[in-house]
């Protein structure tokens, strides 16, 4: 995984939550990645002292913590060896490679006969102690924010990139991707619905300061039973309410264009309307508004992607549409 700030420790979070039985960890371990299959600076990770921990299906296990030095903006590396089959926790599209091979390799250097997924599977977080970080922002959303259609392997995801921005600006915030591709607002698809999970991927999160609510809507926009725009105006509303009451700041985006794509609608096109001007307007409740529609819309056509912002699906942004939607999120929400 790729680190947005760096730390003297860290612990690790395991997930079982939407397993059918037990997840057993016969050992795990935290490194540095040197690249393909190899780690370097390896630290066994221990679960209240014991090397193992058996995780309970719907449960979670957060490990003791580990000192180690972890690097900002670089990337480390958990190894996990699982000496009975387990499965029902994965991350579908995690736009990086995780290695795989038989056996128990978990303290080795290099990983022998391993090959690629592009999934993650069970690990749910990196907590990283940094006595001088103001706190973490975690970018909630669906597809665009998880980064489907970014570069493979290049950490070039729009929340990679705000961690760039805050980095560069001297603000040592970290950033926390909690995006699922597929994702939606009110109903379950591809995950549990945003309403649903931002207890357990937002509100519960050590250090959360602040939140990006971004674009899980349009999913339901482009739904076979799309909600009404009120509905969807009411459930961000919700969720402004509830991180308000646990002390989280919030940054609102608006919709992105998404004309051409495969479900849009005027009906879906109309809603994403009302939407938006409801989230940067006075009555929406938020902290700070992420313009991420008017940062990536083509001023000719603005129910469109630019076209150099067009991923080419019409849906998701490319590589300069990402680095447009980071550079418009308002830096100065994390110094108020």
């Amino acid at each position: 995984m790729h680190t947005s700030i760096g730390g003297d420790s860290a612990r690790v979070r395991f997930s079982n939550e939407f397993g059918s039985g037990p997840l057993v960890i016969g050992s795990a371990y935290l490194a540095r990645r040197a690249g393909g299959g190899t780690v370097t600076d390896s630290r066994p990770v221990t679960f209240g002292g014991a090397t193992s921990v058996t995780v309970p299906a719907g449960q979670t296990a957060v490990s003791d913590e580990v000192a180690f030095t972890v690097p900002a903006d670089g990337d480390v590396a958990v190894t996990v060896h699982l000496p009975t089959a387990a499965g029902g926790t994965v991350h579908g599209i995690a736009v990086q490679d995780t290695w795989v091979a038989s056996g128990d390799q978990a303290a080795a250097g290099t990983l022998s006969g391993a090959k690629t997924e592009s999934s993650w599977y069970f690990l749910s977080g990196l907590d990283v102690r940094n006595a001088g970080a103001a706190g973490a922002v975690v970018a909630f959303g669906a597809s665009i924010t998880d980064g489907f259609g970014s570069r493979f392997n290049g950490n070039q995801r729009w929340p990679d990139l705000l961690a760039d921005r805050l980095r560069a600006a001297g603000h040592t915030v970290g950033v926390l991707n909690a995006g699922i591709s597929g994702n939606r607002l009110t109903a379950g698809d591809r995950g549990e619905s945003a309403l649903n999970r931002f207890e357990r991927d937002v509100l519960s999160r050590p250090g959360a300061r602040w939140v990006i609510i971004a674009d899980d809507a349009i999913n339901d926009l482009g739904a076979a039973d799309p909600p009404t725009a009120a509905e969807l105006i009411g459930a961000l509303g919700t969720l402004v309410e509830r991180a308000h009451g646990a002390g989280l700041r919030v940054i609102c985006s608006t919709l992105t264009p998404y004309e051409g794509a495969g479900y849009w609608t005027a009906r879906g096109e109309s809603a994403r309307g009302e939407i938006n001007e409801f989230l940067r307007g006075s009555g929406s409740g938020c902290d700070a508004v992420l313009d991420a529609d008017r940062a990536t819309h083509d001023p000719s056509a603005p129910t469109r992607f630019r076209p150099a912002y067009d991923s080419g699906d019409h849906l998701h942004p490319g590589a300069a549409g990402l680095q447009a939607i980071a550079d418009a999120v308002p830096l100065d929400v994390f110094t108020r």
